[in-house]
């Protein structure tokens, strides 16, 4: 009988301290092996003790990385997620770690031999499953240190995710996107050297000619000054076609999205859709230095909220909408890390590990991931856990932050990263801005050549963005 045949027929077990631990299937395993959280405890899924999850640990190092290729956590039939990942993978590519358990991969994961150029020609031989499992068997640190070794660039009008650089959301939420509200707060970000990864508004209302109005303003201030980034209205991707069809200047696509078909489904969306979208984005043409057109953002527990799990850990499944992302070639991905709430991550310690585990699926899947290091005022989390989470995802290399006045959406009602966070990890890390904004911002005398920000005088032409233009 071979390994395969040995998994398949009686799932896997680990002897523990006298204890004989079995676990049915690997999604169970999976499942059991994850480091603890609310929202796998919500599901039923989580160990029942912490000498169970060990003995899942052990039991999942054993798996050999090919056993995901013929045991589907959701149903090939059932999901088209499953058959996206499994119908695209790249056998040829995934051929050097083949051999390798889920433990070995570990342990070639933290040597030398996994330097960035193997890791780049590898993401497309690893399905979500199998960077997820890996990651449950890792500390902190070794998933910082695997993830800083990948890079993953992106292009639209400037360039994001070079070593040694940080892109920032600019993100100018408004409560009733008020337009001079808004263009307040993208005054205040730009001022303070942020805005490089996109400008990125997420609407309060739901009506088209108000998606349009955004759309105008954004495109009209990028296009009078000059600024080499992007723009995004964070709407239903129908919407966005809808803006598209009527001449509206889109820029990047957004949609969220999850890690099955019953959550994308959830969402109003289908992988069809998404790849529509996708290319009437590309029609437009609007990129000046690259043509990565789409922005997603992701979040663990959104399929254990629609209900849509199929009894996966909220970790794997994020690991898999991953895979949803990479297929359609993104400019920016981000987990909303602790947005849904203490319900799916309870606390500080929860979200960080959440963080960085995200992070870290991503970049080995090939995604251009940032995240969004943010809490809600019910979890038990505070702004030195976001501390905590921001300095650790800077030091991991992570794609881009959020860039929020004050650190407080006043329109989502949630608590992230601010202007002055960014400017603080940039100056510890010695990180970059996008190089193409970071010479906008020099020689419209916003920075110095060093990046470190100039005072704006009172006569800056960035000012007159809050006095109305007069049109004929």
């Amino acid at each position: 009988m071979d390994r395969l045949g040995f998994f398949d027929k009686i799932g896997y077990a680990h002897s523990l301290a006298g204890t004989n631990w079995r676990f049915a299937s690997l999604r169970e395993l999976l499942a059991k092996a994850s480091p603890l959280r609310s929202g796998d405890l919500l599901a039923g899924v989580a160990a029942c003790s912490a000498a169970e999850r060990v003995a899942a640990q052990c039991a999942l190092a054993e798996v050999p990385l090919r056993q995901f290729l013929s045991e589907a956590v959701v149903p090939y039939e059932q999901d088209d997620v499953t058959r996206l990942c499994i119908d695209t993978h790249d056998f040829a590519a995934f051929a050097p770690v083949a051999h390798f358990t889920v433990g070995d991969f570990r342990n070639w994961l933290l040597g030398p031999a996994a330097d960035t150029p193997a890791l780049t020609v590898l993401a497309p031989g690893l399905l979500p499953e199998m960077v997820a499992a890996v990651s449950k068997l890792m500390r902190l640190q070794d998933l910082i240190l695997v993830a800083r070794k990948c890079s993953v660039i992106t292009r639209f009008r400037n360039t994001v995710g070079l070593p040694g650089h940080l892109a920032v959301r600019l993100q100018p939420n408004h409560p009733t996107d008020d337009l001079r509200g808004i263009a307040a707060a993208t005054l205040d970000g730009l001022l303070l050297g942020s805005g490089d990864a996109v400008i990125g508004i997420n609407p309060a209302g739901d009506d088209l000619q108000t998606f349009i109005g955004l759309w105008q303003m954004l495109d009209e201030l990028i296009q009078r000054y000059e600024i080499p980034t992007q723009s995004c209205v964070l709407t239903h991707v129908t919407q966005q076609l809808r803006g598209i069809e009527a001449g509206a200047p889109v820029d990047l696509v957004f949609q969220s999205i999850g890690g099955t078909e019953a959550t994308n489904a959830s969402f109003g969306v289908t992988l069809s859709l998404l790849q529509e979208a996708r290319e009437a984005a590309l029609s437009l043409g609007r990129g000046t230095v690259g043509n990565h057109v789409m922005y997603f953002e992701t979040g663990q527990g959104s399929a254990l909220s629609a209900n849509a799990h199929h009894d996966v850990d909220q970790q794997t499944i994020e690991a898999r909408a991953y895979g949803v992302a990479r297929h359609f070639q993104p400019f920016l991905v981000n987990s909303v890390v602790g947005f849904i709430g203490p319900e799916y991550l309870y606390d500080g310690k929860q979200i960080i590990r959440a963080g960085l585990e995200d992070h870290f699926c991503g970049k080995l899947l090939g995604v251009p991931h940032g995240v969004d290091i943010c809490h809600t005022t019910h979890a038990e989390a505070d702004f030195d856990d976001m501390d905590t989470l921001l300095t650790l995802l800077g030091t991991a290399g992570v794609n881009f932050i959020m860039g929020i006045p004050g650190a407080d959406d006043v329109m989502l009602n949630y608590q992230s990263t601010s202007f002055h966070d960014a400017l603080y990890v940039r100056e510890l890390l010695g990180l970059k801005r996008a190089p193409e904004f970071a010479q906008w911002l020099e020689g419209v005398q916003l920075a110095g050549r060093d990046g470190r920000l100039l005072p704006a005088t009172a006569e800056h032409p960035l000012l007159s963005m809050m006095t109305p233009r007069k049109h004929p």
